[in-house]
């Protein structure tokens, strides 16, 4: 028999990183496994079970056996739903025919690159920010921009920074409101000069409300309160508590539907059915009874965890007011942010994600807690770093 031949890979995996926190994951898991007590402010998930009524709601579809593959853009009962939500929520008209349902936000992100993207366009987003973003860009042969932001803007790019990194093969911005890592908002009037910038040099406006539900000051605002010609991507992971349910959508400009719709269904056909049944319940007065107790522990999570790592020497010049993250920079008690990491899941048993995930832009000087645990548990992780750093000094 021959030997087997290693296939020849797309040149594009070159640019495609892994999650280098799958590595302290990993290393963890192993830790825990070994009888080691491991404090995680990691993961980006929450840290509570999909509410009831949602979860009732996916046992009934699946017994009542009425499970099937749905059109390519999603049930219609999600679809106006979603729609009705945008009406209550922030009183904007969203017809359900812009409303595409996806797996996942990552699908919905996907789609939105792949109708938007020719090999070689550019798209323009923060650095830091989530690490996918850029990926995604590169998957369908596009060619992501970082731009490196700090605490003057709140780690958010501006209009003036849109305008000065704009270039010939320019085709879209990204912006993400609240932003993973950094928890911060975008001031509504500088988005609105964002879009004002990119509809004037031709581009297109996408704009992440993942963590929409999941704001700490004052009330959300879309983006669509500004324009009909953006793409708006957003998921029932975050604030409606179904990570592993693999649901998100996105609202999208109206000619474009019809192309979505058709990548969509050669992609992955139809996002789960039983998904989309359940995720009709997570607008219920039940579930967002839920889900707003949910925030408040998120809140008053992000009021403990803040103060005390400043106490303990990290900086956190821009308060966190949405998400459930707090970037720290770490300078003060290394020049190595990875390094750290490490150092502190072993030493300390406390598992947190090391700059270098988010971008480049002074990467070894952050780390990135993600705090939806209950208070208890953070303070065991804060004690367990009080004295790893003691131990240093």
């Amino acid at each position: 028999m021959s030997p087997p031949l290693t296939p020849q890979l797309a040149s594009r995996l070159a640019e495609i990183e892994p999650f280098h926190v799958v590595v302290l994951v990993t290393r963890a898991k192993a830790l825990e496994a070994q009888g080691r007590s491991i404090v995680s402010m990691v993961i980006g998930e929450p840290d509570f079970p999909t509410a009831e009524p949602i979860a009732e709601a996916g046992v009934r579809a699946i017994r009542s056996g009425n499970v099937r593959y749905t059109p390519g853009l999603g049930t219609g009962a999600l679809r106006e739903r979603i729609a009705q939500w945008y009406g209550t929520r922030y009183g904007v008209e969203v017809p359900a025919s812009r409303v595409g349902v996806m797996p996942g936000s990552s699908g919905a992100l996907l789609m939105t690159m792949g109708v938007l993207l020719s090999p070689g366009d550019e798209v323009l987003l923060a650095d830091p920010g989530y690490p996918c973003n850029r990926h995604f860009v590169r998957a369908m042969e596009g060619r992501p921009v970082p731009i490196p932001v700090g605490p003057e803007s709140a780690y958010q790019l501006t209009a003036a920074l849109v305008e000065r990194h704009w270039g010939p093969r320019t085709r879209a911005v990204m912006l993400a409101s609240p932003s993973n890592p950094t928890g911060t908002v975008i001031d509504f009037g500088e988005l609105a000069a964002i879009h004002e910038v990119v509809r004037r040099l031709g581009g297109t406006l996408i704009v992440d409300e993942i963590y929409h539900g999941l704001t700490y000051a004052g009330r959300d605002r879309t983006v669509l309160e500004l324009a009909d010609d953006v793409f708006v991507i957003n998921s029932f992971s975050k604030y409606f508590g179904m990570t592993g349910w693999r649901l998100g959508w996105m609202v999208m400009p109206e000619a474009v539907a019809p192309e979505v719709e058709k990548l969509g269904q050669n992609l992955f056909i139809s996002a789960s059915d039983i998904a989309q049944q359940a995720a009709l319940e997570a607008f219920s007065p039940e579930a967002l009874q839920v889900h707003e107790q949910r925030r408040e522990a998120f809140r008053a999570q992000r009021d403990f965890l803040v103060p005390r790592l400043r106490e303990l020497g990290f900086r956190i010049p821009v308060e966190p007011t949405g998400a459930f993250y707090v970037y720290a920079d770490c300078s003060a008690l290394t020049d190595d942010s990875y390094g750290f990491c490490l150092d502190v899941l072993e030493q300390a048993g406390v598992a947190i994600a090391p700059g270098i995930d988010f971008g480049e832009h002074l990467a070894s000087r952050h780390v990135r807690f993600s705090y939806p645990k209950p208070i208890s548990v953070l303070a065991e992780g804060l004690a367990r770093l009080e004295r790893y750093l003691r131990s240093r000094s």
